[in-house]
C-alpha cells in the first residue's frame, strides 16, 4: 500500500505560502493595474509561475535544489524593478520587492530545516 504521508517530518504551511506568493507575483501587474511595461509583466508571469511550480514540487518531495531555485527566483523578482526600470514609481515595484524578499526569506527558512533521510 502506498504511503500517502509524503512529508511527515516537515510542515507544509511554508510550501502553501510559496504557492500563494508565486500567484501574487504573477498577478501583481493586473492587481495594481500597472500593465504598461511589457517586459516587467512577462517577467512577473514567468517568475511567479516558476515559484508556484517549485513550491508545489516541494510539497511532494523536498529537495534542496528546489529551495535554492526559489531563493534565486525571489531575489530576481526583488531586483526586477531596477532591471526593468519600473522602480521609480508605482505599486508594482513594492509588490515585487516585498514578495520577492518574502520568497527569499521563506526559502532560507526552509533551507535551514534539517533534511530527512533520502532527501537532498
Amino acid at each position: 500500500m502506498a504511503n500517502w504521508n509524503l512529508r511527515s517530518s516537515r510542515r507544509e504551511w511554508d510550501d502553501w505560502l510559496g504557492i500563494i506568493l508565486g500567484i501574487a507575483i504573477a498577478l501583481a501587474p493586473w492587481i495594481v493595474e500597472e500593465t504598461s511595461n511589457s517586459p516587467a509583466i512577462v517577467n512577473a508571469a514567468i517568475v511567479g509561475f516558476l515559484i508556484m511550480i517549485l513550491a508545489e514540487a516541494d510539497l511532494v518531495n523536498f529537495r534542496r535544489w528546489i529551495e535554492i531555485c526559489q531563493l534565486a527566483g525571489g531575489l530576481w523578482i526583488a531586483v526586477s524593478p531596477f532591471v526593468f526600470d519600473y522602480a521609480a514609481n508605482g505599486s508594482l515595484r513594492l509588490w515585487h520587492i516585498i514578495a520577492g524578499l518574502a520568497v527569499a526569506a521563506l526559502s532560507l527558512y526552509e533551507l535551514r530545516q534539517p533534511v530527512s533521510e533520502g532527501n537532498q
